[in-house]
């Protein structure tokens, strides 16, 4: 682990974008200009790195951010509600020629369509990360990588520098919108301490239908040449629960916490938040697993994908719960 004396726990490198949450039993429109009422719309924080930081701070864990936002209502809608949940935004960027995406989601409570206009969302670039802000850090995170329009095929080095550097880093791919599954995730393996992909995107990625299979290929992949056993691959399986291994053959593979689901926005956010929280407190494999499914279970239990993060003790109280049961 990195060294305990760094005052940042983690680095998010990210996009940063509010969502616009249509919720309703059947959300889906109705073209040919009919209007429909529908349960409820909000704004709220939006995309894969900010909803990871939120739960990582709601944690405990001190976080810092660098992205890009435009100087306007959503940008500053982001950066001020971050900012209130004890994220460091300070090293953000706010680009006057641009405009901050946004999502808009459709959402049952159990399955959902997004769409997406990126705006910032692909603008950050790491190479103007703070240094300093690197060497501050104990853990780099990296989220929406099929999205990092600017820094994709940047994003490999950069968390191999980091680790030089002395952080531990991990990232998720989340959904890619062309389909591809490729340009350099194989890459981001090698330079990568935790890898969170969900269970479709890991059976895309490594090319297999199981996804126990996937995820040894997947670690696989990510310990070749290397002298430390490569990084555990975390998946999240929803209704499934969640499993993880390293090619070293340590695997575990734990239920889903039975709950009544609200909305799944972010859930898988929040599992990579709770996990790391174990993770880097030197917990095991296991109790990362465990940790990362209650904070997942609990995030779905409001509209969008923070207010329902849980707090360490709450989690605890949770997952106390859950093993009694």
């Amino acid at each position: 682990m990195a060294g305990l004396d760094r005052d940042v726990d983690v680095l998010v490198v990210g996009e940063i974008n509010p969502d616009i949450i249509v919720s309703d039993p059947d959300p889906v429109p109705a073209f040919g200009q009919v209007e429909r009422v529908v349960r409820s719309i909000r704004m709220t924080v939006g995309s894969s790195s900010a909803i990871f930081a939120c739960g990582a701070a709601r944690l405990g864990l001190r976080v810092a951010f660098f992205g890009v936002v435009g100087d306007d209502s959503f940008g500053h809608f982001m950066l001020d509600t971050m900012r209130s949940r004890e994220i460091d935004v300070s090293a953000c960027l706010i680009d006057p020629k641009r405009q901050t995406g946004a999502s808009v989601i459709l959402t049952s409570g159990v399955d959902r369509a997004i769409l997406t206009e990126m705006g910032t969302i692909g603008a950050m670039d790491v190479e103007a990360v703070p240094p300093s802000l690197v060497k501050r850090a104990r853990h780099v995170h990296s989220a929406s990588f099929y999205l990092q329009e600017r820094s994709r095929h940047r994003l490999p080095a950069f968390l191999a520098a980091a680790r030089i550097s002395g952080s531990t880093t991990s990232f998720d791919t989340n959904w890619d919108p062309s389909d591809r599954w490729e340009g350099g995730v194989n890459e981001m393996l090698q330079s990568c301490d935790v890898f969170f992909p969900n269970s479709a995107e890991a059976c895309r990625l490594a090319r297999k239908d199981d996804v126990e299979e996937a995820a040894r290929v997947l670690a696989g992949t990510g310990a070749s040449g290397r002298t430390d056993g490569g990084p555990t691959v975390a998946v999240k399986m929803g209704g499934d629960g969640a499993l993880a291994c390293r090619a070293d053959g340590l695997s575990v593979r734990v239920p889903a916490m039975t709950v009544e689901p609200l909305d799944t926005t972010g859930a898988g956010d929040s599992f990579n938040a709770g996990f790391l929280r174990a993770w880097l407190d030197g917990q095991s494999l296991e109790e990362a697993v465990r940790l990362g499914a209650v904070c997942g279970a609990l995030s779905t239990l409001s509209l969008g994908g923070v207010d329902s993060q849980p707090t360490r003790a709450q989690a605890e109280a949770a997952l106390a719960d859950w093993s009694r049961a």
